[in-house]
């Protein structure tokens, strides 16, 4: 047993529970937060799927994002805090500051917290979104330099909240006192340990037909897994301080070319992914009547070149497949009876 003690918030978390079970195989002792305490019979359950123990040794911390109770209690005695948790709904709510108070607030109370409990380094859990929107470049590749522009009227509410959250804990942390490593993910997928989440709504859509073709967008992906991984790797590398650290499995794909590694990769439970491409146009008259549309029109036929050069040359990362981590998530997809026959 190591004698550190981290705390990773957000533990009901699909990344959030990968990254216990990663410290957990580490050796970590391991702190989560959830908002209600009963939640941590969710949290014992998808460790159990992702292969614990009945009694790791986790222990459960009441907190909440929006609120100041229960974080000095949190990071009481923590080496290193993962900070995982942010509201990522799978529709944007009609008032953005519904994300970003949470995201931002949260992410300041997290870090106050942290630098007075004498935290060493804390890493938070940014996102894509903080990255690659709002910019009017053409075949520009990602990278940790880029940063998307909160202000762009094409930017929607998760992309600024998580650009704003971010913006604020490297202001926090210019006082000194405290660590701070980022990791900005692209769409996490990778097997199940609980319910699907937002990032893999998609694949469940495409394996069970719910489309009727594909709108030209493009996405990047990474094996949850893999990011956790990397969470560690910025948790304790040296030169992971102040930095950021995109993570991504590759380059970004399109539609077609991930419902084509369905299709081959999944047998017959891939046979009905839809192979279709649905013009631009059909896209943008859909959005006008169809709200849970509009927010793909701004990057409809947009194709996001990623490197992912940083993590592997800093940290030494070295992650699964695109092809990999999608084929995964759909065999646990049919491992948990959620693709209609």
């Amino acid at each position: 047993m190591n004698d550190d003690t981290v705390l990773v918030t957000g533990g009901t978390g699909f990344l959030g529970a990968y990254c216990i079970l990663r410290l957990l195989q580490t050796g970590y002792r391991v702190r989560t937060t959830v908002r209600d305490l009963r939640r941590s019979a969710d949290v014992r359950e998808m460790l159990r799927n992702g292969g614990a123990s009945d009694d790791a040794a986790v222990e459960f911390v009441p907190a909440d994002l929006t609120r100041d109770e229960g974080w000095s209690a949190a990071v009481a005695g923590c080496t290193y805090v993962l900070h995982v948790a942010s509201p990522f709904p799978a529709r944007a709510p009609r008032d953005e500051n519904e994300l970003i108070i949470p995201a931002r607030d949260g992410t300041l109370r997290v870090l106050r917290a942290a630098r007075d409990a004498g935290v060493r380094r804390v890493v938070l859990t940014s996102s894509f979104a903080a990255i690659g929107y709002g910019h009017a470049r053409v075949d520009h590749v990602f990278t940790e330099l880029d940063w998307t522009d909160p202000d762009n009227p094409g930017v929607e509410p998760y992309q600024r909240s998580k650009t704003l959250a971010e913006r604020a804990a490297w202001d926090f942390v210019q006082g000194g006192g405290l660590e701070l490593a980022v990791v900005n993910p692209v769409g996490i997928v990778g097997p199940l340990l609980g319910n699907p989440t937002t990032s893999i709504l998609l694949i469940l859509s495409l394996l069970n037909n719910e489309l009727p073709a594909l709108p030209r967008l493009s996405y990047g992906l990474v094996d949850v897994r893999d990011v956790a991984d990397l969470h560690l790797r910025a948790m304790t590398d040296p030169a992971a301080r102040g930095e950021r650290f995109l993570a991504t499995a590759g380059d970004s794909l399109w539609a077609a070319e991930i419902a084509r590694i369905l299709r081959d990769g999944l047998g017959d439970a891939g046979k009905r992914v839809p192979t279709r491409t649905l013009p631009n146009v059909a896209v943008r008259a859909l959005a006008l009547v169809n709200s849970s549309v509009r927010p793909m029109v701004h990057d409809l036929g947009v194709f996001k070149p990623l490197s992912n050069d940083k993590s592997r040359r800093v940290l030494g990362w070295q992650p699964r497949s695109a092809e990999d981590a999608l084929i995964a998530t759909g065999e646990s997809l049919l491992r948990r009876g959620l693709i209609k026959h």
